[in-house]
Order: C-alpha cells, then structure tokens, then sequence
C-alpha cells in the first residue's frame, strides 16, 4: 500500500512562525484527549472531507490526529463512504487523455464536487464499481492477460493490491468458453459488487478482505491483499442482479418456490473467518459460508422484487406489490426481520436511484427532485413520490433531452451512476419522457 507524509518542521522555524503571527489563539492549545474526540466524531459521521480541514486548522490539530495518507484504504475510519465518481459525458470516459488523469466525486450527501488526480486511470486501469467510496480498478487491457486488481482511496493514493481477476478463470469449468480469450476476464468483471473488510487485530491484522459477487457466473469470490489469487464460492447464488454491500456483507434476494408459496429471501454472504497465511497465498484454510437467512416477505406482499439499497443506517427493501411498475413499495429490512410487513412513506428526505446498482442521495442537492422519491425508468426518466404515490418526470424541460436544448440534469448524471457501463465509460443515461407524462406536465 503506498503512503506519504510531510516532513515535519525544525522546531526553531515552528517558534519563529509562532514570533511572526502573534500569540497562540487559545482553541489552538486544546488538550490532545478532546482534539481526538472531536476528530473521531467527525470521522463517525462519514465525511472525510470534514476530518481533513479539521487537521488543516493548525498545527497542534494536525499532529494530534492521525493522517489518513497510508491509511486510505486499510483503516476504515477513512473510507470516503458517500462519495461517488461522477461520469463527464460525451464519452469522456475516466483516463481519457482530454482529463489529464482526473475525475471528479461527487458527495451524495452534501453536493460538493471535487477534482482528484488518480494517475492509475492513465495507467490502463478502469472502475468496475465503487464500494464505500473506494474505487475497485481492473487492468483493461492487461499485457498478461491476468486482469491486475488494485483497490484505490481516490483521495489519499492509497492502493491495495489485490490477486489478478484470471486467477479465478480455471475454477469456473466451461463457463465463458464462448468468449474469446482476451475478453473472458472483461466479461467476468461487467457487473461486480464489492465488499471490503479491513483486520485491525489478530493473525491477518492490516490484511484488506474482499467479496466480489460474480453476476455474470452467478457465483462469489474472496481474496485479501495477502493472497495471489481468489477463491470461489462452492454454492451458486441463483440470482445476482441486484446484490449491495453493507458494513463488509453482501445482501441478496433469492425467491423460493419450493414450499408451494413463492416467499422472496433476502440473504447475507459473510466474510470467511481470518486465518493465518499458510504461505501458498491461495487462502486455504478459508471458505464461504452458505449464505445465511435474514428474512422473508411473501409475494402476496410484495409480487415483483426490485433491488435493495442503504438509506442512512437501514437496508431498505424495494419492489412493486403487482406487475404494475406505477406504484413501489419500499420497506426497512429490519421490519422485515421482525415479520412486520409495512410499508414505510417516509425515507428521511432521501431520493433513491434504482438501476442496476441502487443509490441513496440527499434530496437537497437535487434542484429538481425534493424529498422521500425514487427515480427510475419507466418509459422514460420518472420519479415516484413515495407518500403521494404520485408519478412525474425527474427533470425539468429544459434537461429532457441532453445538452441540445439546455443543460443536463445533475439527476442524469447521478442516474448514470447506477449503470455500471455507462459510468465506468464516461456516458450520460438520456432518456426522453413518456408521451403521457409530458402532457401531464403541462
């Protein structure tokens, strides 16, 4: 993992900066125990960027706290968990020459943008998803062949190196023989969902865990930073199209027909226990559990399964109660658990993005979407007012069709994201509104 650090100054140039600008204001001089409980409180609130001008204020502030440089990626605290890379449009995609190796994040939560350098995306590498903000990146194309895997703190530089992705091309038999060779391990890696765990303590202390739910070969695999290729699950998830991570888990739905009433589960992959490296790097020693039963909704419920997303500090489950895609319910996985089987109105201000990957974003930043919505495709770019039951367009008039007429909506640009090869790829989702919700409009 790269790190690097400032070199600290000679104490006579601190004293002499100290002549110049006067005397030590007093918060400057707080002791060192409530400096680190207010760098802590930050840091639980998920914001990095908080942390980061926290340390910025002074000197004392910034030796007190710990620096997330060489920290980025194995110290959880520092994941920049609500940022997202936002796509540029008009193919632009991220290591595009135009871009200079930069992209820009967006903060789901607040709306402020930034611009990192990530020379990697220079380098060949490309995002194949985004877990907690950190950015998973294949080697496309890889000279070997081997699909070299690093994990980057987009911020910070930081990077794990994980086992290439064509270690786990020999365990899957005769599945995508199909492909050519050189697009096998491309295909493998079109729809991923990571998980990353980080050990603090123990045999594999300062090892980096990740899960990577296989959509394309229906199956799970696991590697650490420590081992020279993935493992793979012995099961089959039968369905993976919609799995999310959460806290270093992968939750999925399964839809069981076995006991004459279909009844949807939601399912949670674990992370195999730590074990002490047996030096092949293959993790023996390690295997996936069965995936375990969290809970079950029966269809008369909820008919038609959509997705599931983190919203805040709950998983919330989200599907249409008969085939009409008009009206979605939207219930907390922890109600679920407990068999209470209501549909929740309100999701804290929040819109909800439901695509491939579903997004949770603060409704304040959206100029054109307020409060308890989710915005998905219906014919067109819709959102669904969750205690209206109301539908209507998720953009204003001027954004329906892309750049021609007028700006494009921050709500394009979000809703890409949920579409890994359109994110990944630089490409802006436009979709032109239905006939009837035009008319409605006006």
């Amino acid at each position: 993992m790269s790190s690097s650090s400032s070199s600290p100054r000679a104490p006579g140039d601190r004293k002499r900066c100290r002549r110049a600008s006067g005397p030590v204001p007093r918060w400057a001089s707080l002791p060192e125990d409530l400096v680190d409980l207010v760098a802590s409180r930050l840091l639980a609130g998920g914001d990095l960027l908080d942390f980061v001008r926290f340390r910025a204020v002074c000197t004392s502030w910034r030796s007190g706290t710990a620096s997330p440089r060489g920290r980025g990626v194995a110290d959880r605290r520092f994941h920049p968990r609500r940022w997202m890379m936002l796509p540029e449009g008009h193919g632009l995609y991220p290591g595009h020459p135009s871009l200079r190796g930069y992209a820009r994040f967006l903060n789901l939560d607040t709306g402020t943008l930034v611009r990192a350098r990530i020379p990697l995306l220079r380098d060949g590498y490309v995002a194949i998803d985004s877990v907690d903000g950190l950015l998973l990146l294949l080697l496309d194309p890889d000279p070997n062949q081997e699909g070299a895997v690093r994990l980057l703190h987009p911020f910070t530089g930081d990077t794990a190196e994980l086992p290439p992705l064509g270690t786990v091309l020999p365990h899957l038999g005769s599945r995508l023989l199909d492909c050519p060779a050189p697009y096998r391990i491309r295909s493998l890696a079109r729809v991923v969902c990571a998980s990353v765990s980080c050990s603090a303590t123990g045999a594999g202390a300062g090892a980096i865990t990740v899960l990577l739910a296989l959509s394309v070969v229906s199956r799970v695999a696991f590697a650490t930073s420590l081992d020279r290729q993935w493992s793979l699950s012995t099961y089959e998830c039968v369905t993976l199209s919609s799995p999310i991570a959460s806290h270093g888990k992968i939750y999925l739905m399964h839809t069981d027909r076995s006991c004459g009433e279909k009844m949807h589960q939601i399912l949670r992959i674990d992370h195999p226990p730590a074990a002490a490296q047996d030096g092949s790097g293959s993790g023996a020693g390690r295997a996936l559990q069965e995936p375990k039963l969290v809970a079950t909704i029966p269809a008369r419920k909820l008919d038609h399964f959509q997705g599931l997303v983190e919203c805040g500090s709950e998983i919330l489950v989200l599907g249409y109660k008969n085939w009409s895609t008009s009206r979605i319910s939207v219930f907390k996985l922890a109600d679920l658990v407990l068999q209470r089987f209501m549909p929740i109105k309100s999701i804290g201000g929040h819109t909800l993005f439901i695509g491939e990957r579903n997004i949770s974003v603060s409704s304040k930043i959206l100029p054109t979407v307020k409060g308890d919505n989710l915005v998905y495709l219906n014919s067109g770019l819709v959102k669904y007012h969750l205690s209206r039951g109301s539908l209507s367009l998720a953009i204003d008039n001027c954004s329906l069709y892309g750049r021609a007429p007028g700006p494009s909506s921050l709500v394009h640009y979000i809703y890409s994201c949920c579409i890994r090869n359109r994110w990944s790829r630089g490409l802006i989702c436009r979709k032109d509104a239905p006939e009837w919700l035009v008319q409605d409009e006006d």
